[in-house]
């Protein structure tokens, strides 16, 4: 079973799933999840598609953003290819294109900029959100395991499978409760061992969880979720802007907030902080989402 794993086998798997395998010509293969079913989860490719162009840049040029289209969705029975295109690297700056592909059908387009570490003016107006230390709040996994049989059938293999990042909500997931509630989240995060030492790795796991809760985002408002069959969504476009270091296998917020959502999308956003109340990386998406018409 799965779940039989220990912490550290499922950190080591999740920093494997992220790491591209290299082709040559700038090409690397992204592995299958292990156990993986269905439509592949859009943070690994956008993980795996970070890693990949991070290995075609000089280690002193640190990602700082990354824009990402999803164009189809992905499957978890096959392996995926992803193509690096150097656009550009000048004095202090470098771009790089990566095409996400399986089958020879693109599933994702993501562009990444990198830049020479280098001074320059500081400022910060964001507060650290209020909210309850992760000590004090339930640990995800245990919360899904409850809510696992009033899922979709289909669904309590998500809701049921091994997480090698925890998470800890404030506030209840859309799929606890079906009334409506303000658009605004916060989760606490980490992997559940150590990760090793090197920025990329914890760069790739941010952004990888950061797909997680954040299009849920935008059906706090209407009491909806997909796990109850009521709505689908999918993520459309995805960008994360990198501020400073941090460690991914210490405990840091997301808030997330939906200031709009209509004719079928949501737009969701994110800021994540470390503990000290460092804001680390802005996060934005906008969504697919429509509700499911009751069956009669």
């Amino acid at each position: 079973m799965d779940n039989q794993r220990t912490p550290e086998q499922m950190v080591a798997g999740l920093v494997k799933l992220l790491e591209p395998t290299p082709n040559g010509d700038d090409h690397f293969t992204g592995r299958k999840k292990r156990g993986g079913v269905g439509r592949v989860f859009g943070g690994q490719v956008i993980a795996q598609g970070l890693l990949a162009a991070e290995c075609t840049v000089d280690p002193d040029r640190p990602a700082h953003s990354l824009h990402a289209y999803f164009l189809r969705g992905g499957s978890e029975d096959f392996e995926i290819d992803y193509q690096v295109m150097r656009d550009f690297d000048g004095g202090s700056f470098s771009n790089r294109r990566v095409v996400a592909s399986q089958q020879d059908r693109p599933i994702l387009n993501l562009t990444a900029s990198f830049q020479k570490q280098q001074p320059g003016l500081h400022h910060v107006d964001a507060e650290m959100p209020d909210v309850p230390p992760p000590e004090e709040l339930e640990p995800e996994v245990e919360v899904r395991r409850r809510f696992a049989e009033q899922a979709r059938p289909e669904a309590r293999h998500h809701f049921l499978s091994e997480r090698p990042v925890e998470m800890r909500a404030v506030e209840g997931r859309h799929w606890m409760n079906p009334k409506p509630a303000p658009p605004r989240s916060h989760s606490w995060f980490k992997t559940v061992a150590p990760l090793p030492d090197d920025p990329r790795i914890h760069r790739a796991v941010l952004a990888f969880t950061s797909d997680m809760t954040l299009l849920g985002t935008c059906a706090l408002p209407h009491g909806l979720s997909w796990a109850r069959g009521e709505v689908v969504s999918a993520s459309l476009d995805h960008a994360v802007w990198f501020h400073e270091e941090f460690r991914a296998d210490e405990w840091l917020l997301y808030a997330t907030d939906s200031p709009w959502s209509g004719g079928g999308r949501g737009f969701n956003r994110g800021r994540i902080f470390t503990r000290d109340g460092r804001l680390v990386a802005s996060v934005a998406q906008e969504g697919m989402i429509r509700r499911v018409a009751p069956k009669v």
